[in-house]
């Protein structure tokens, strides 16, 4: 089957600069798509070069520039903490940027756009492991739903502008990522950075005593971010949602999102012991319970992308060890 992505598109990676980003800039010089020379076909502005936040700005560029082939992989994101305290920064900048580089995308002719939402679209009390048809079935996880109801309008707006426009709009809810590029901010970052910032700061000064958020009791799911970039590149290559062989949901209807994951998941509070090793912190962990855990558990059904041939590859234990030893203290004192 011919793939519908090749080396003569110009692909446009927005949130160049982010984990996923960086990743997926990667595996694009990888697999072969990007001139390694000059990557003339690879477009990846800074944000003083390009203002997602501003409409007319987003599509002078898209007429400037014109890529055939866009990922959506900029927002504004972050953990319990973020959310819960800048819930209007949250949905403003994360609809305003996806808006902006949906709507000018298919403005401007884009051939194809791939948008990353997140595993936290789905219900709070979801069965597990979650169908991507228990999409708006229940309430959201109160922490986070600020970002989740803009990630959930821009699926919804994918999906409208191919049934309307037939717009060759496709979504991706990636689970927890970790890996290089990742977020450390002291109050702004996700679990998997704020423990490895935790412990390693701990062990530098020889603390005696990681406080950590919560019961430990809430299972997540994680993936390192350069799997999720090799998914991205495999969905745009290979998935048609108006193939009468794409992924349909329990009631046979096309799937315009897919999820993407590992399929396992596991306790935070077994997380922070594989991390407390891995960075030979040697003393004890506090379990603070006035703070939240979110979400009891969040675990995705994979079985759609892996029935397209997708699997996640990178183990946990190795992701975790490689993503340490490359981190430099020196940059969290």
């Amino acid at each position: 089957m011919q793939k519908k992505i090749n080396c003569n598109d110009k692909f446009f990676v927005a949130g160049s600069t982010g984990m996923v980003g960086s990743s997926l800039t990667r595996s694009l010089l990888k697999h072969n798509y990007v001139n390694n020379k000059n990557q003339d076909n690879l477009l990846i502005p800074k944000r003083s070069e390009l203002n997602l936040l501003n409409i007319h700005e987003v599509l002078n560029w898209f007429k400037k520039n014109k890529p055939s082939v866009v990922i959506l992989a900029a927002a504004k994101v972050g953990g319990i903490f973020a959310n819960s305290n800048y819930p209007a920064d949250f949905i403003l900048e994360n609809l305003k940027i996806q808006t902006n580089v949906i709507e000018a995308s298919w403005e401007t002719g884009v051939r194809r756009l791939l948008f990353l939402g997140s595993s936290c679209i789905y219900p709070k009390h979801a069965e597990q492991p979650i169908q991507e048809s228990y999409l708006l079935n229940g309430n959201l996880e109160k922490t986070n739903e600020w970002y989740a109801i803009a990630k959930i309008a821009g699926i919804k707006l994918c999906e409208s502008l191919r049934l309307q426009y037939g717009f060759d709009a496709i979504s991706l809810m990636p689970t927890n990522l970790y890996g290089p590029n990742d977020n450390y901010h002291p109050n702004n970052s996700h679990v998997i950075a704020s423990l490895i910032r935790k412990f390693l700061i701990a062990k530098y000064n020889n603390e005696p005593l990681v406080n950590c958020w919560g019961t430990g009791s809430a299972l997540r799911e994680f993936m390192h971010v350069d799997d999720l970039a090799e998914a991205i590149i495999f969905c745009l290559e290979n998935w048609d949602p108006s193939n009468k062989n794409s992924p349909k949901d329990s009631f046979g209807v096309p799937l315009n999102h897919l999820n993407v994951g590992t399929g396992k998941d596991i306790s935070i509070k077994k997380l922070a012991s594989k991390i407390a090793k891995l960075t030979e912190f040697k003393g004890n962990i506090n379990w603070d319970t006035s703070k939240p855990d979110g979400t009891p558990r969040k675990q995705l059904d994979v079985t759609k992308i892996n029935e397209l041939g997708w699997k996640a590859k990178i183990d946990l234990d190795f992701g975790l060890r490689d993503t340490i030893k490359n981190i430099d203290i020196r940059s969290f004192l």
